[in-house]
């Protein structure tokens, strides 16, 4: 594990000696002691990957020399596949297949955007069609710069890929600031990325709080672009201080994802759509459909299915076999998931199961998987986002009903839609207004669609080629070509 930060293709040592304790959230030991950089390491890091982009050869290389560099990176995460998946599993707790998947996505995710940079030589300058016969005129993409990247706790490396991926496609020479909480596969990508050869400068690593690294980041002057995935109200702030320097912004916050499910559905693969929406990563993830709207026609049948599957999930340290659900990643997440279970208990919600810490557990963030009932529309529980394994489910009997219900958020992630017509599955997609809309499944991720939400779900798109483009300007070039004077002002 490493215990530097990674600034200018070295391996440096806070300026101020700082470090925060790793703590595995599935035994609540202590397994490492991070380095914390703080605003003074923010500004090496920015003077470097400013540098690197200013006067260094990566923006001016071809999109086929990157593309190099990115294969590389991702041979070197396919390397070390299960050594990064252990650290992803002690550092975050999500069980170990969940790790390994995780990880091969983000080598993946490198792979895609190589392509891409590969791409970006093929399609060159694009010509625009003028009006005028005496001028030509183009368009060629450029990279926008030094891009800051600040990413969550739940897919520590994967959301790594996700920006640091395209943001090097592009040209761009970046500054990474991984989650606090889930530092060690961030610090571990700095060594991939050197081994393959990265020129200096061009990828930085901070590790630190918040608070510190992360506010030093958003607030530096020499940071062009802010790429930013977490919550709404940190989302919003980031928004806030980007516009004092006009900073381009990219925002993947938050979501209250519905799941509509008609009385055609099977019942069975509902319910493992349902499962999967909501257990998988612990419910930790943004998209996470934890608003079920069942049919009347299935509802008791779906909600009996429903609470005897949830009870058969093993729950337990995610580098044990068989286990299907982990610890949440810290205590604090922990406690806000059991209080958001008893606020919807006040407020007149039933528990059809789960709802309480697991048992057989001395240490550990565990939560039962949970699923309830009767959650009043206005309730916490039913509008914000509680981002552990707890799905909301309600009947519905009419089509514009289930629409409208799902439809009734400040959130637009994500949504899906289970029925055996397709018509109606497809009408319904188009009336839900999200930015991913999944039928007869959910969640499913692919690095060549694009990610994204409406309304307060955030701004801009990630992955596929709206990835690329998030890290990429637009440059009109024009040319007087006529043999004759323009003639305006000399006659």
């Amino acid at each position: 594990m490493r215990n530097a930060l990674f600034i200018d293709g070295k391996w440096t040592q806070p300026v101020k000696r700082g470090c925060f304790a790793v703590i595995n959230p599935a035994t609540e030991e202590i397994i490492h002691h991070a380095p914390s950089g703080t605003a003074e390491d923010v500004d090496a890091a920015v003077a470097a990957a400013r540098k690197a982009f200013d006067d260094g050869p990566w923006p001016r290389l071809s999109g086929a020399e990157r593309g190099k560099y990115l294969r590389a990176i991702a041979d070197g995460i396919r390397a070390r596949r299960g050594e990064l998946a252990r650290l992803e599993v002690l550092d975050n707790g999500k069980p170990l297949p969940e790790a390994d998947w995780d990880i091969s996505d983000a080598a993946g995710c490198f792979d895609f955007y190589a392509g891409l940079a590969e791409d970006l030589d093929t399609k060159g300058a694009e010509p625009i069609a003028l009006a005028d016969s005496r001028f030509v005129s183009k368009a060629v993409k450029e990279p926008v710069g030094v891009a800051g990247a600040i990413i969550p706790w739940n897919y520590p490396l994967l959301m790594a890929a996700w920006k640091v991926a395209p943001a090097l496609a592009a040209g761009c020479t970046v500054i990474l600031k991984p989650s606090e909480l889930t530092s060690l596969t961030a610090l571990e990508l700095g060594a991939i990325a050197d081994e393959a050869g990265l020129p200096g400068g061009v990828l930085n690593i901070v590790t630190g709080l918040g608070s510190a690294a992360g506010q030093a980041m958003i607030d530096h002057p020499g940071v062009d672009k802010l790429a930013f995935t977490g919550s709404g109200p940190v989302g919003s702030k980031i928004m806030a201080a980007a516009a004092r320097d006009i900073k381009r912004v990219s925002l993947e916050l938050g979501g209250k994802s519905p799941f509509i499910v008609f009385d055609d559905s099977d019942v069975q693969r509902a319910v493992e759509w349902i499962l999967f929406g909501i257990f998988w990563n612990q419910g930790q993830v943004c998209s996470a459909t934890s608003r079920v709207l069942v049919q009347d026609g299935i509802y008791d049948r779906l909600l009996g299915r429903l609470v005897d599957e949830a009870h058969k999930i093993k729950i337990g340290d995610g580098l044990e076999p068989g286990t299907l659900l982990g610890p949440l990643v810290s205590k604090p997440q922990y406690e806000k998931v059991l209080a958001a279970i008893d606020r919807a208990i006040a407020d007149g919600a039933s528990v059809a199961t789960g709802g309480q810490r697991a048992s057989g557990f001395s240490k550990g963030y565990y939560v039962e998987p949970t699923v309830l009932v009767g959650v009043p529309l206005n309730s916490d529980a039913w509008r914000e986002e509680i981002f552990g394994p707890v799905v909301c489910v309600r009947r519905f009997f009419a089509e514009d009903e289930a629409v409208k219900l799902a439809n009734d958020s400040r959130f637009g992630l994500a949504a899906a839609v289970m029925s055996a017509d397709e018509a109606r599955a497809d009408r319904v997609a188009a009336a839900l207004k999200s930015g991913i809309v999944w039928i007869n499944c959910s969640q499913p991720t692919f690095t060549e669609a694009p990610w994204g939400g409406y309304k307060q779900s955030g701004i801009g798109r990630e992955l596929g080629r709206w990835g690329l483009e998030n890290y990429l300007e637009t440059k009109q070039i024009t040319r007087f070509t006529s043999d004759e004077p323009w003639g305006w002002y000399i006659k």
